[in-house]
């Protein structure tokens, strides 16, 4: 093969990556919670595929796919040890998901912060498993093949992450009325309401703060309606003041970013059920604010 031949065949392996990158990532990104960290997969699934002998390849996309997917795994491993020295509590990378709202899958599952913080506690094969099949729509016998399973063991795997989301998590309601309850949460923290504020949250209620020991945040979970109404009526005079709000989309829910002459303070994400406000999620950490900032198409938020 000549100079030419080796040029045209990585220009042709250049596209069919490129291709399928925005289903590779999304296959990455859910099994990681990490934007940073599905990237970095990626790239070792480009190496790999520069140094395939492509020609016995029938299906790159799903070749391609089935490295994504134990890359991640592997990654994952590593990934859960580091995690348990996280100065505070952990959670996933914020996307913006306005461009691509099921973010290069076949629908938009696994992709919500709730189900993503959720999903680190199954193990990488199911979490995986459970990707593939919710979210991608792969048949049982393609992800046993990727998962280098068998079928039955991988409809188990299913299985065990659907039941355990089930368990921990209850079904959430539709854009519009998160959007409307989000805005109700929001005029009572910023203001202090503990009236209101105890009337939208549950009663289990949990609040993570992720600072990542970078920036203040509380390293403890707040849990229970009337200690997360007080902590966040306590919280509203110092916190508040001299902050604009802008509301914008995170991997696919509604979310309020929070800026202080105009850096990123927090990105809010709420889990919300019919019962009410599940979950408060405050992505303070720096390092993941500014890959999502970044990405914002700035005409498409608005403040308050």
């Amino acid at each position: 093969m000549g100079a030419a031949d080796d040029t045209d065949s990585l220009a042709e392996a250049t596209t069919v990556f490129m291709a399928t990158r925005p289903h590779l990532f999304g296959i990455a990104y859910r099994v990681l919670g990490s934007a940073a960290e599905a990237e970095d997969v990626l790239q070792e699934a480009w190496l790999r595929w520069q140094h395939t002998d492509r020609g016995v390849v029938r299906e790159p996309s799903a070749f391609l796919a089935a490295v994504t997917a134990r890359l991640a795994i592997n990654l994952a491993g590593s990934a859960r040890v580091r995690r348990e020295s996280y100065l505070g509590p952990w959670l996933p990378e914020p996307v913006d998901t306005s461009a691509d709202p099921q973010l290069g899958a076949e629908r938009a599952e696994a992709l919500d912060l709730a189900v993503l913080f959720l999903l680190q506690k199954l193990n990488p094969v199911e979490r995986a498993a459970y990707v593939l099949r919710e979210a991608f729509d792969y048949p049982y016998r393609q992800i046993a093949e990727m998962l280098e399973t068998s079928e039955a063991n991988t409809r188990q795997l299913v299985s065990r992450a659907r039941k355990r989301l089930a368990s921990d998590r209850h079904e959430p309601v539709t854009p519009g009325a998160h959007r409307r309850l989000m805005e109700v949460f929001l005029t009572a923290a910023q203001t202090g309401d503990l009236a209101v504020l105890e009337e939208v949250l549950t009663e289990d209620v949990v609040s993570y703060s992720d600072g990542g020991g970078i920036r203040g945040a509380s390293r403890i979970p707040v849990a229970g309606r009337l200690r997360v109404s007080r902590y966040l009526a306590a919280f509203a005079p110092r916190f508040w003041p001299e902050k604009d709000v802008r509301r914008v989309e995170a991997n696919g829910r509604p979310a309020a970013l929070v800026t202080a002459g105009g850096e990123a303070v927090a990105l809010l994400c709420l889990d919300v059920s019919a019962r009410g406000v599940e979950r408060l999620m405050w992505v303070m950490n720096p390092e993941k604010l500014a890959p999502y900032v970044a990405s914002l198409d700035g005409g498409s938020a608005s403040s308050s």
